[in-house]
């Protein structure tokens, strides 16, 4: 379940679908985004058509009834009971900053994983962990375009490196980890080749 139908949630909804996760709805501030909906402008529309498997309809709060994961990314505000109503083992990314979607010691007594976008609680995600990186490996092959593959590729470098000592406070390096950047941009320069959107 994502929050939030801007630019970052359409992206991000985009990337999980490239992940293989067949199940991604996406709400915005009128409610869930599908099929048929009134009012969608075109990247809404064409979001409608590849999310929402399920067909859920109504609010934020409704859909993330039995759901695995939030993500938000709306800058709106979800209530502690709606994080209690998630699946055991619940993954919670509140990502407004600085004001997270439900705060984060609320969101932890009913997730097994919380992560904010702010600096002062565990798991901070911020872009910084993939940009320099990114930019850095898609510069050193002159990559002719950024594609999902090598997003994910990022992805999967930044994730690699919490390694084992994976836990519900640490599933993803700090923004400061020097190890970051290094990695991304080996994995999105291979990726690219492997592509064929390399020029060297």
């Amino acid at each position: 379940m994502v929050a939030g139908a801007g630019a970052s949630g359409i992206a991000v909804a985009r990337i999980l679908l490239s992940a293989g996760i067949g199940d991604v709805a996406v709400s915005d501030s009128k409610g869930m985004v599908y099929r048929g909906r009134d009012g969608l402008n075109p990247f809404k529309a064409a979001l409608a058509e590849v999310t929402n498997a399920s067909g859920l309809t109504g609010s934020t709060e409704s859909a993330l009834r039995g759901a695995d994961v939030f993500i938000g990314l709306s800058g709106g505000c979800v209530a502690p009971s709606a994080i209690a109503g998630m699946a055991p083992d619940a993954i919670v990314f509140a990502l407004s900053n600085p004001d997270p979607e439900v705060h984060p010691e609320a969101a932890r007594a009913h997730a097994r994983v919380v992560a904010t976008g702010r600096s002062d609680f565990p798991n901070q995600i911020n872009n910084v962990l993939a940009f320099p990186g990114v930019f850095r490996g898609a510069l050193d092959v002159r990559a002719a375009q950024i594609t999902e593959g090598m997003k994910l590729a990022a992805a999967d470098a930044i994730a690699s490196l919490v390694g084992d000592n994976l836990a519900p406070d640490y599933v993803i390096p700090g923004p400061f980890d020097p190890r970051v950047a290094p990695a991304v941009a080996a994995a999105v320069a291979t990726q690219a080749r492997q592509e064929g959107v390399a020029r060297l």
